[in-house]
């Protein structure tokens, strides 16, 4: 019987093996990237600039698909029910990873998905500030107009953001806090058709990433009043921080997108993706790129942003509680 057993033990191992072999290296099949917001937006636009690379160095068809709702929520939330095996990943936010659970918890509500024990982090991609913009037909030229003009309109004005608990949403709810302005928030599924309705002027006032913001301010038909990191961005470096226009010190709303794969994913599919992700992002043309869109590269290890994740969960737990924004 023992030495049945050995037999049997043998064979499943070696039925194992050749199965794998049978697989082969990865990826050898199309890999979808889900952006958790519609085309158009800053997520969106990240996660094509390094696709394009990625289907070029794996031979294989790298789709993006756009699963908006919820906040990224719906996207999220399809990802990490998805089978672990890397051929779907998500292009996580800041929002999807570290603003949506302390903001769901605090309305009393629960997340359909955990930001970390249901994903595998990858490596965080890029880093961008949010910008303070208004329509170009609205009255104001600074912040301190901006905060006169909201203080004298309680209620009138409307928000405009990506979707509840994007970093677009916070930012906004912080400022509001910190200036003592109330404005109502409109919940968009997405930056692109929100930000056609502030250029429409149907909103007053978006904080939105600079990548998807950039192109209508550089076009005029929207004012940028400051960004919303602790130092100016090198694509709009006439534009003032948020401390710098208003005295809001230590204002700091900066946006991140990181790919992640569901949880247990194996290693060397990992480090396999974050490797590639990393050559492609020290490729000057790529920096370049992302210079125009006003996007710092990133590209740290799974470690490292499996920490910062953490970090950020921590961060913007306080500042949820803080703002009292929930919800419901």
């Amino acid at each position: 019987m023992p030495r049945l057993l050995s037999l049997f033990a043998l064979v499943i191992a070696l039925c194992g093996s050749s199965a794998t072999l049978a697989q082969g290296a990865f990826p050898n099949k199309p890999v979808r990237i889900v952006v958790p917001f519609p085309a158009g937006g800053t997520t969106d636009i990240v996660a094509r600039l390094i696709s394009t690379d990625l289907q070029k160095m794996w031979g294989q068809p790298v789709v993006v698909e756009n699963r908006a709702g919820a906040g990224g929520g719906i996207g999220a939330d399809a990802v990490a029910k998805s089978p672990p095996d890397g051929y779907v990943m998500l292009m996580g936010t800041v929002g999807t990873q570290a603003i949506n659970l302390p903001l769901y918890t605090q309305g009393g509500g629960k997340l359909s998905y955990h930001p970390l024990n249901d994903f595998t982090p990858i490596t965080n991609i890029a880093a961008v500030p949010n910008v303070m913009v208004v329509p170009a037909s609205l009255p104001v030229n600074s912040v301190k107009e901006f905060i006169d003009y909201a203080r004298a309109r309680p209620g009138k004005l409307n928000m405009a953001s990506s979707g509840n608990g994007t970093s677009i949403h916070m930012a906004g709810e912080l400022f509001k806090n910190l200036t003592k302005t109330y404005m109502v928030h409109l919940p968009y599924r997405g930056s692109a058709p929100a930000m056609q309705d502030l250029i429409a002027g149907n909103t007053q006032v978006m904080f939105d990433n600079l990548p998807s913001a950039l192109p209508h301010i550089r076009s005029g038909r929207l004012k940028a009043l400051a960004v919303t990191s602790t130092v100016r961005s090198p694509a709009l470096p006439g534009v003032p921080t948020m401390e710098e226009a208003a005295g809001l010190k230590g204002f700091d709303a900066t946006a991140w997108f990181g790919l992640l794969a569901p949880a247990n994913t194996p290693r060397e599919v990992v480090v396999k993706v974050q490797q590639d992700v990393v050559k492609i992002l020290a490729q000057k043309d790529i920096q370049d790129r992302f210079a125009l869109q006003g996007a710092l590269p990133v590209g740290d290890t799974p470690e490292q942003f499996t920490a910062y994740i953490k970090a950020e969960i921590d961060k913007w737990t306080q500042v949820v509680k803080f703002s009292g924004a929930r919800i419901d």
